[in-house]
């Protein structure tokens, strides 16, 4: 019937009936959007001030509060520009700004559909808990796609000092990303809160021979501001309380230990001609691990039970190179104990792979680890063809690499190892099934070498900080230029090196097959977190839709 007006709809429980705000991008949510892409980023290692990482989410919703989805996506872009340009740097340090500002961008989009999801559920009741349930959401998203995704700059990545590293132990990285995110909203919220209350105390009193000393509404808006600031407050404390029972493992407690011995051989010079280098790298492994030998008999260093070589410590296939296999064959010999090689080898059929290699000194090499999860772009290129057309850097990939399939769990000198390649330190699922494999110790194999005097190798540091405390074991940094380190099982690094330099650790360290409740739990943290942002999605989307529908 023309002319007719839709009946008013009653008003919903559960969702604010604050007027639509208006759809003009207001330069103030904008410029604050950036600030919070800024704060977040000097959270990270770096900047390394962790306790500002609140901020970021704070920020992204005060800006995209009360706000329709186009205006949040818009206000979550600019965010994930501030914070992933900078963030991401050095992916482009010899490669040039195209690759580092596509992913960049990239990984700014996933934050702008965090932008546009906050804004639409930012109406809702308890929303800060709703809007840091989408946080967890949108990064366990963005680690999955595209090309299985990059959890780089998650929130909990940020936190490796302070009271919220402790939820790593309780729920994974997903659960410290959630902490971080709910004390910022809370903060918001707080912010919010305080305003009103401001506001409803400076109305002017109605005269009258009787009433409150203070404005009709101010009551109710004071008790909702203490009520925001002690929410603000308990989530900390929560952490430290968390922490109580993780604190003070060392290296040696927790079972019987192993002497473990770290290489770190350095390489000729930083940059992408890396490769080209290999002869001189794996030799520069061979003699440090010999001077360690020579250390050994001389009573200077005791004597390990086991040895790790980085990533790219041999880019000469041993396994096919006959000169190679006799380089090592002369370290493991000399140290008499087996070395867990990091190399480049052979196929299968038109691949090559990244392969961790078990050299013993008697029998030679043994099982191996096929690194399960290539970087795109960086170890493989996808689509070839069509991004040779954005820049011709994709065919310094000359050779794909070949994606493994079994969890690096590999016996090295009696100690059972969980073995990571890299970046494989960031992505959950690749950590959890060495841990369920009996791991007893982690180790990470690493090349850093093409990304220079970089932020880089702090920021894959701090992940493996967050996995020890994870799951209660000690790690293990072996990298071929910096940073090394040995981190306990409370995320203190015990020993590190410094970038472009050769370092040698000897370290004793337990063996532990304690179970942590982020391991007895699994992925059912950041599972339930993400299906709690999407009924948040589902109670503002869903009737919206019917509203349109009716109104047609």
């Amino acid at each position: 019937m023309t002319g007719a007006r839709p009946l008013p709809r009653p008003a919903d429980p559960d969702v604010s009936v604050e007027a639509p705000a208006p759809r003009r991008r207001l330069p103030w949510r904008t410029a604050l959007a950036a600030l919070g892409g800024a704060l977040l980023l000097l959270a990270f290692p770096g900047y390394d001030l962790p306790a500002l990482a609140p901020l970021g989410p704070a920020a992204l919703a005060l800006a995209v509060r009360g706000q329709r989805f186009r205006s949040g996506l818009w206000l979550g872009l600019v965010f994930g520009l501030a914070f992933f340009v900078p963030l991401l740097s050095w992916s482009g340090t010899y490669v040039g700004q195209v690759p580092w500002l596509a992913l960049a961008g990239m990984e700014a989009m996933f934050i702008a559909l965090l932008g546009g999801a906050s804004a639409v559920t930012s109406g809702l009741r308890l929303w800060p808990v709703w809007a840091a349930a989408l946080w967890v959401a949108d990064e366990a998203l963005r680690g999955r796609f595209p090309f299985g995704g990059f959890p780089w700059g998650r929130l909990g990545l940020s936190q490796t000092e302070g009271p919220l590293m402790s939820f790593a132990a309780y729920g994974g990285v997903p659960l410290v990303s959630f902490a971080v995110a709910l004390s910022g909203t809370l903060l918001a919220a707080a912010a919010l809160a305080l305003v009103r209350a401001w506001r409803a105390a400076s109305v002017p009193r109605e005269p009258a021979a009787e009433g409150p000393a203070e404005g009709p509404a101010a009551g109710p808006a004071v008790r909702a501001a203490v009520l925001a600031v002690v929410a603000v407050l308990a989530v900390p404390l929560v952490g430290g309380l968390a922490w109580l029972p993780l604190a003070g493992p060392s290296l040696t407690d927790g079972g019987p230990t192993a002497t473990v011995a770290v290489i770190q051989g350095n390489v000729p010079r930083a940059g992408l001609d890396f490769n080209a280098q290999r002869r001189a790298v794996l030799d520069n492994h061979v003699q440090a691990t010999r001077e360690l030998a020579a250390a050994v008999e001389a009573g200077r260093e005791p004597q390990p039970d086991l040895v790790i070589w980085p990533e790219n410590s041999s880019d000469i296939d041993p396994l096919r190179n006959d000169d190679a296999a006799r380089q090592i064959d002369r370290a493991a010999e000399a140290i008499g104990v087996p070395i867990l090689v990091g190399a480049v080898t052979d196929g299968p059929g038109r691949f090559i792979s990244n392969t961790a290699i078990v050299w013993d000194p008697d029998t030679g090499p043994g099982d191996t680890y096929l690194k399960r999860h290539p970087v795109p772009f960086g170890e493989y290129i996808p689509y070839r063809s069509f991004f040779r057309f954005f820049s011709d850097k994709v065919d310094l990939v000359r050779r794909d690499f070949y994606a493994g399939s079994d969890p690096g769990v590999l016996d090295v000198g009696g100690t059972r190892l969980g073995d990571l390649i890299c970046f494989e330190v960031v992505y959950d699922g690749l950590v959890g099934d060495v841990v369920d494999g009996g791991a007893e110790l982690l180790v990470v194999q690493t090349n850093n070498a093409t990304f220079g005097f970089t932020d880089e190798s702090e920021q894959q540091l701090a992940a493996s900080r967050l996995r020890a405390v994870e799951y209660g074991r000690s790690v293990v940094v072996a990298a071929t230029s910096g940073i090394s380190a040995i981190v306990a099982p409370d995320g203190t690094v015990v020993r590190s090196s410094s970038l472009f330099r050769s370092a040698v650790f000897v370290e004793e360290i337990a063996r532990r097959d304690s179970t942590t409740v982020a391991l007895r739990l699994g992925p059912w943290p950041e599972w339930a977190l993400t299906a709690l942002a999407l009924g948040a999605l589902l109670v503002t989307i869903v009737p919206a839709l019917r509203r349109g529908s009716g109104a047609r």
